[in-house]
């Protein structure tokens, strides 16, 4: 395979291209394979950070408020991760409006708020509401387009683009490392339309990808997968490890629904396989996964769900279209949009018959194409088959929406990554810290509500544990978490220097992934990377000296709090 034929866009069903969704190197020697040789530019700066998704761009934006320079590269053409390329809208606790996550983060939040206000239709009484929710969708206050997020981004971004603090490089994906010892001393991006290396060398490197891809390029130790009940103590661990068992990840899909209107699409290559997949799970899965059926994520009961792109009400069941839809066409202007618009993120299109992590190139475009595969019988198991209410069978008027998601073929740019490579990092988070269960074990309280107190906390965020089946064969495990704090020491390589995470590669288990994962988790821990990074620099200490003398830390938690930072939750 060349060069050109690697980077091209993949392709699904009739032909249709991803724009860019590219192909990651598996590690760091068939890396090198793949680079060309021709080193197009050097670029110096304070910071390098690889990965522009929300830790990334969080990670960015603290370290530039604090007057450090920021090369940030982004293999995709979007910044924004999960919340833009990946079609996820915010997955986020029931305080977020006024606390729990960081003041940029609300800030941001607010943002999308007033973009709407200032450049849309909306209706009055949609415009008057402080707490505006776009789509209106049950899985999140403040639903909202894709594109959206990522015109606020950029808006935070312009001045330092301006002054040229910040260089970000779209298109541009990290293909080697060199390492000295315990230190990164540069790394080279592969610009995936010139096919050209580009150098970039800084005092500190931030991983912000989606599956901790420098780690392997700069042996910085991780871990994969599942740890044992042995190893980690943990209530829901398995008794043996497994480092290829790993949460299921999504292909997103963007859809809207014209009453009337006849837009079914070819039938899938793969629509027969998935028609007639069911689930091989422990415990089992609730049957076909292609139904309006699914295991109940906390009890594994089979449990009904319903269906009905005009938003109608489905008895007790929950409707899937109002789960993650974006546009609720009743906040704006009558004639603004011929229906709603939803996101298809479903247990019906997790796929879990392969990894991304660790594997060949090969693998990984095979497990994408498949993904992609899944998400499209689904929608189209939906125009054709999906039972009505009225007792007839389809929607044909659901349409693919990929100008939604900026791509030709109504899916994601990437796929929704929801879980990484973990650094062995100097504290690991244990769901005895922050499982409701465990924590009742530990602290000997059968109602204990407090998660573990961290002397080093950098942060704060919630999510219940949300585990989706996985590729050993888990079903879902979904259990109470506790409101918890983010400590410093997970944040900090067992050995690396100056390579930090900030994404879902920070020190937890696999199971304490399921609650430090979602949107604004993932934001705070890259503000407080972003800081960190701008304090050690500042005081001419290595990130971990923060951590272990007490007048640093102090200090640090002092400023960061300033900053916006909570530290604690209100009592």
């Amino acid at each position: 395979m060349n060069r050109r034929n690697f980077v091209q866009l993949l392709t699904v069903g009739s032909g249709a291209a991803v724009s860019g969704l590219h192909v990651p190197f598996a590690n760091q020697s068939r890396a090198q394979s793949y680079s060309s040789g021709k080193m197009a530019q050097e670029l110096k700066a304070d910071l390098v950070i690889a990965g522009g998704g929300l830790g990334g761009c969080a990670a960015a934006l603290a370290a530039l408020r604090n007057n450090l320079t920021v090369i940030l590269t982004e293999e995709t053409d979007w910044l924004g991760g999960q919340l833009t390329q990946q079609g996820v809208p915010p997955d986020e606790h029931q305080w977020i409006e006024t606390h729990g996550a960081t003041q940029l983060y609300r800030d941001f939040r607010k943002a999308i708020r007033e973009y709407y206000r200032q450049n849309y239709p909306l209706t009055e009484q949609a415009r008057s509401q402080p707490y505006f929710n776009p789509g209106n969708g049950a899985v999140s206050r403040i639903a909202h387009e894709p594109r959206v997020a990522l015109a606020v981004l950029y808006n935070l971004f312009a001045p330092y683009l301006s002054s040229k603090k910040l260089t970000l490089l779209l298109e541009h994906k990290i293909s080697k490392a060199e390492v000295t010892g315990n230190k990164v001393r540069s790394l080279q991006a592969l610009n995936l339309k010139k096919e050209q290396e580009v150098g970039l060398t800084a005092p500190y490197f931030v991983d912000a990808t989606e599956l901790g891809e420098l780690l392997p390029l700069t042996k910085t130790e991780f871990i994969t997968g599942t740890e044992s009940r042995q190893q980690t103590r943990e209530l829901h661990a398995p008794e043996k490890a497994d480092p290829h068992n790993q949460q299921a990840f999504t292909v997103c899909l963007a859809m809207d629904y014209v009453p009337g209107s006849n837009n079914t699409i070819d039938k899938p290559n793969n629509f027969n396989f998935w028609r007639n997949f069911t689930p091989k799970m422990n415990p089992a899965w609730s049957g076909m996964l292609l139904s309006l059926e699914y295991s109940d994520p906390k009890t594994l009961a089979t449990k009904a769900l319903g269906f009905h792109p005009e938003g109608v009400a489905t008895g007790q069941a929950l409707n899937l279209w109002n789960y993650r839809r974006i546009i609720h066409k009743s906040n704006f202007v009558p004639g603004t949009y011929a229906g709603d618009c939803s996101i298809l993120n479903w247990p019906q299109n997790d796929y879990y018959l392969g990894n991304l992590e660790g594997v060949s190139e090969n693998d990984f475009k095979k497990h994408v194409q498949q993904a992609k595969q899944l998400s499209l019988s689904l929608f189209y198991w939906l125009q054709t088959e999906a039972p009505r209410p009225d007792g007839g069978q389809g929607w044909p008027g659901l349409r693919l929406r990929g100008d939604i998601l900026g791509t030709e073929d109504g899916l994601a740019k990437y796929p929704y990554i929801r879980e990484s490579r973990r650094i062995q990092a100097l504290f690991t988070i244990l769901e005895e810290h922050v499982g409701a269960a465990n924590r009742a074990l530990i602290t000997g309280k059968e109602k204990d509500n407090t998660a573990a107190e961290f002397y080093d906390s950098v942060g704060i965020g919630y999510y219940h544990i949300d585990l989706h089946p996985s590729s050993g064969g888990n079903n879902y495990i979904d259990f109470a978490s506790l409101p918890f704090q983010i400590p410093l020491g997970a944040l900090l390589p067992k050995r690396m220097e100056n390579l930090l995470p900030a994404s879902k590669n920070i020190g937890t288990t696999h199971i304490t992934n399921g609650c430090y994962r979602l949107h604004p988790v993932e934001w705070s821990i890259g503000e407080a990377v972003g800081l960190l990074i701008a304090f050690a620099k500042q005081k001419k200490v290595l990130p971990r000296e923060v951590r272990e003398k007490t007048n640093l830390l102090v200090e640090f938690q002092k400023v960061i709090r300033s900053q916006g930072i909570e530290t604690h939750w209100p009592t």
